[in-house]
């Protein structure tokens, strides 16, 4: 069963968990920290296609969702996009759409989706995306989840504060629910975080990270 999330403001604008006590995005610039980890290190856009299937371990605030939502549309994609979230204290929906007013860019995006948090839908759909949200630890909701990702975005808290998401045991499963050449990456290098990716069965590499993080970690399922 999930708890919601406990929120406190920083800077006016950047929400950070008390549970945690980690921001939900970067306090230098979410938007762009989302794009070069999550989309540039997934290859995306180069590798969408219809039917293509995100998956997350860490939802917060929605920013990844709105951003990859943004790059699907800009790029012209046909088709539907398919997006799953796996969330174990997820924001209220007044301080989700709060959050989210720190991207004008995305506004449009934001607003088209409010209505979805407001009503406290666990999945929807729209012409071009598939949505759905799994509450709960996803030690325990990803063995369950039938689905297989063409891409994840691993964007639980730190691991030095939020170890549970990390665990070898976890990144396991995140392993056994990528489809075949899926990807992974993330903003951490931590070496227990590579080495359970590795362990798990996927290609690791290290690349540049964003902002201050000298190093952030991309992951490959080789085609079987």
């Amino acid at each position: 069963m999930s708890q919601q999330a406990s929120v406190e403001w920083r800077n006016g604008q950047v929400p950070v968990s008390t549970r945690f006590d980690d921001p939900y995005f970067s306090l230098e610039n979410g938007l762009a920290e989302t794009s070069h980890v999550f989309l540039d290190g997934n290859d995306l856009p180069a590798r969408f296609h219809d039917g293509f299937h995100v998956a997350e371990l860490g939802f917060g605030t929605g920013l990844n969702l709105l951003a990859t939502l943004w790059l699907w549309r800009t790029t012209g994609q046909t088709g539907r996009l398919c997006y799953t979230s796996f969330e174990a204290f997820p924001m209220a929906a007044t301080d989700m759409i709060a959050a989210q007013r720190a991207f004008p860019e995305l506004a449009a995006f934001s607003g088209e989706l409010a209505p979805f948090w407001q009503s406290g839908a666990p999945q929807f759909d729209l012409p071009d995306l598939h949505f759905e949200m799994i509450e709960g630890d996803a030690r325990d909701t990803l063995p369950r989840w039938r689905g297989y990702a063409d891409a994840w975005f691993l964007d639980g808290f730190s691991p030095a504060k939020n170890p549970e998401l990390w665990e070898p045991a976890l990144m396991a499963e995140v392993a056994r629910h990528t489809a075949p050449g899926g990807t992974a990456a993330t903003y951490t290098a931590a070496g227990f975080v590579r080495r359970g990716l590795t362990e798990a069965g996927f290609e690791v590499s290290r690349r540049p990270g964003f902002g201050r993080k000298r190093h952030m970690t991309q992951a490959r399922m080789p085609a079987r």
